[in-house]
């Protein structure tokens, strides 16, 4: 990789091109995904079974659907011990990061005369995409702690998940069995647009969802797009990203192995390194090459790193700051010496991972906080999935009649000035009549 010097006319247009991309697509994918959406709307189960044998599993039957429960006993089998500690740590602390974001009921009686409130309650079912990975061969387990635990710690009463089907119509063990572990009601061997179709509308099988949560490809995240307002989604994401804030301070053979991490996603991902360090960015150059002829996903990390993925040098600290803010990467780590002191002013960022020993990996496993998070700069907006999102706010309100009385005229006023006529006469019937 090229280092950049920053501020300049060819760092501006590497930075461009890293932030405007991704959430593109083209207009006869979405076509395409429209037309599986309204297929299975209309077909249901049939549809579905059609489209998993042309693309997942060609001897696929209707009764393959539903993961049957010797499929769960088989998988506790099939795991290791090693992995069930694993799944175990991750699944106890992301539970108790996720537990503290459960908000309250409330009630507000200052007013004389008023009851205004709002009730907090959780949506009936929750759907858990959970990408096949490669064909079955990586599985992605923390897919399923990520979106089926905050669902069920925001006591949704139905967690369904889909997940695609190998060529031979089997799930991965390891995914059966966490999604058992994590509380999952049921899981249905489906992947792709068809999936998200049948989470959005329901089938004979497929109960519809009323939130749909989880990472995909291409086809999955323009099926969500199509859904959105139907029913509710996590996000619409794009690549996966990282952006490092470091100084002389850090280690150039970690900040290069961390950058990697996400340039092994996808050809499409980001990697940026921000330093005021030009020794720095030459060392971290240097481990670049070195770690990446050791990967074996080495042609997509190499494509990612020269496409889409930066080494800048900045005059200072503060700069590197207003870049990140700027960009608002999925991830951001700060690797600085007192890194505390600068956190405040990171102010646009999806996740913020401090110090040398809190790689990113930490936090897509077992730190706690969930790490399916705002890409392509919408962290300036957009949070991390969360408890929230499977929870929706009723507003409550009661006025007794006195107080009914002494607000009744500048609600009459108001509606009035807007045009609104039987609001306002449903109001002064009330002021003339008297219980």
């Amino acid at each position: 990789m090229q280092i950049t010097q920053y501020p300049s006319t060819a760092a501006e247009k590497l930075l461009a091109r890293i932030v405007h991309r991704g959430l593109a697509f083209k207009q006869k994918d979405l076509a395409a995904v429209n037309r599986i959406i309204t297929t299975v709307a209309k077909q249901g189960d049939a549809a579905l079974v059609d489209y998993t044998r042309q693309f997942d599993a060609p001897g696929f039957k209707s009764s393959d659907l539903v993961v049957a429960e010797t499929e769960f006993k088989a998988a506790a089998k099939a795991v290791s011990p090693a992995f069930k500690r694993a799944l175990k740590r991750a699944q106890r602390q992301i539970e108790s990061f996720h537990q503290q974001q459960l908000p309250k009921s409330w009630v507000d009686t200052q007013r004389p005369g008023a009851l205004l409130g709002q009730l907090v309650h959780p949506v009936d079912t929750a759907g858990v995409y959970v990408p096949g990975g490669q064909g079955g061969s990586t599985p992605l387990v923390s897919s399923v702690l990520m979106g089926a635990l905050p669902a069920k710690i925001a006591g949704v009463k139905a967690v369904v998940m889909v997940t695609p089907p190998t060529r031979e119509g089997t799930i991965n063990p390891h995914l059966l069995f966490a999604a058992r572990s994590c509380g999952v009601d049921s899981v249905y061997k489906l992947g792709s647009a068809w999936a998200i179709a049948a989470l959005a509308h329901g089938t004979e099988t497929v109960p519809r969802a009323d939130v749909i949560v989880g990472p995909g490809n291409i086809w999955v995240t323009l099926a969500k797009k199509l859904v959105a307002g139907m029913v509710g989604i996590d996000m619409i994401a794009g690549p996966s990203e990282i952006l490092i804030i470091a100084d002389d301070t850090a280690d150039p053979a970690y900040l290069a192995a961390d950058l990697l991490s996400q340039a092994e996603h996808d050809v499409l991902a980001s990697a940026v390194l921000v330093t005021p360090s030009q020794d720095l960015a030459q060392a971290v150059a240097a481990e670049l090459e070195v770690q990446l002829a050791r990967l074996p996903r080495r042609e997509i990390a190499a494509k990612a790193l020269r496409d889409y993925s930066a080494l800048l040098v900045v005059p200072d600290l503060d700069t590197a700051i207003q870049v990140a803010n700027a960009i608002a990467p999925e991830h951001l780590e700060l690797v600085v010496a007192d890194a505390f002191a600068h956190i405040g002013r990171l102010r646009h960022a999806g996740a913020i991972f401090v110090g040398p020993f809190t790689p990113e990996p930490v936090g897509d496993y077992v730190a706690g906080p969930n790490h399916v998070l705002p890409t392509a700069g919408t962290a300036r907006f957009s949070s991390a999935l969360s408890v929230s999102h499977f929870l929706k706010r009723t507003s409550l309100l009661h006025y007794a009649e006195a107080r009914f009385r002494r607000e009744a005229k500048d609600i009459v006023t108001l509606a009035e000035i807007e045009g609104l006529e039987a609001h306002a006469n449903a109001v002064r019937l009330r002021m003339k009549k008297r219980r």
